[in-house]
């Protein structure tokens, strides 16, 4: 048996259900490797399965932060780290689920995040520096340094920030460090599954999904969030979907633009994520098209585990 299994993917390709049904054939829990799952009261635009979704299977790492505090790779991989402790210690298999590649290799590799390559007067520079003169200032900056790190994760300010602090502080480019850290030999032996299926028909389930988010009440649950204090510049409010509804509730767009943005950025989101895991090694694509229902996939996903492919 694999110390941990991986179940990855792009958003809305379905990795929740396939994950829940594989833990139930191998005896398995779930550790969810998703930025946004694991803050409370952030449902339907992190499409949280329901406790009563969830069955039996117990899950890890969901739920167990406020909207107000900072989450981070190096957070996710102490939290990690130690629910992989508890269900080895229940003699249970760990389940990573998620869409977080960047999350999930630090997690494999047992990356060290030092406190040496942080430094807070100058992330507080950067930041303000951010407000001043706006994330796409923030980004040419990288492009010009780390051209390949700024175009992978376009969009993301926080990424930006972290990439420009770790060149002043070493001088050396963030894609320079990731592809180090991707050489490292592996903590726990993974059994990786990237869940896929052609790009027409998950860019229709995403936007179909961001559909059924506001039916079911994205715009109430951002304004709660809002009058709870939570911040548009938290980590918490750069999630997708979050920051775009915010950006409407503080009068900065209407709603229909806003909606349309989420969906706009969800695609581009999933294209990064498969880019991102077909850089990975010895990773097992499952295109979802071939099988026969999510059952038939975690069959097969158990048939890889138990050696018999």
């Amino acid at each position: 048996m694999p110390d941990i299994v991986i179940v990855a993917g792009p958003t809305a390709v379905g990795k929740s259900d396939v994950s829940i049904l594989l833990a139930r054939k191998t005896g398995g829990q779930i550790i969810s490797a998703d930025s946004v799952q694991v803050y409370r009261h952030m449902d339907i635009g992190s499409a949280k399965l329901p406790v009563s979704e969830r069955g039996d299977i117990r899950h890890h790492l969901i739920d167990v932060l406020d909207p107000t505090e900072e989450f981070n790779v190096s957070v996710f991989q102490k939290l990690a780290d130690e629910a992989v402790s508890e269900i080895r210690n229940d003699r249970a298999l760990p389940i990573i689920c998620g869409g977080t590649g960047f999350y999930i290799q630090a997690l494999i590799k047992g990356t060290d995040f030092g406190e040496d390559e942080v430094d807070r007067t100058l992330r507080a520079e950067l930041e303000e520096e951010a407000r001043e003169k706006g994330a796409e200032y923030m980004e040419e900056l990288v492009r010009k340094t780390d051209p390949e790190y700024a175009v992978r994760n376009h969009g993301n300010l926080k990424r930006m920030i972290r990439a420009l602090e770790y060149h002043r502080l070493t001088g050396r480019n963030m894609s320079e460090k990731n592809e180090e850290e991707s050489q490292r030999k592996p903590k726990y032996d993974a059994k990786y599954f990237v869940l896929t299926m052609p790009r027409d028909m998950l860019y229709e389930r995403i936007d179909r999904r961001v559909d059924m988010m506001m039916e079911a009440g994205l715009l109430e649950e951002i304004r709660r969030l809002k009058e709870m204090g939570v911040k548009k510049e938290m980590t918490s409010m750069q999630a997708l979907g979050y920051r775009q509804i915010y950006d409407h509730l503080d009068g900065l767009c209407d709603l229909e633009t806003a909606v349309e943005e989420i969906k706009k950025q969800t695609r581009h989101f999933a294209k990064r994520q498969l880019t991102w895991f077909r850089r990975e090694k010895d990773v097992i694509w499952l295109d979802s098209t071939e099988y026969d229902g999510k059952e038939a996939i975690a069959d097969r996903m158990k048939e890889y585990i138990d050696g018999k492919v």
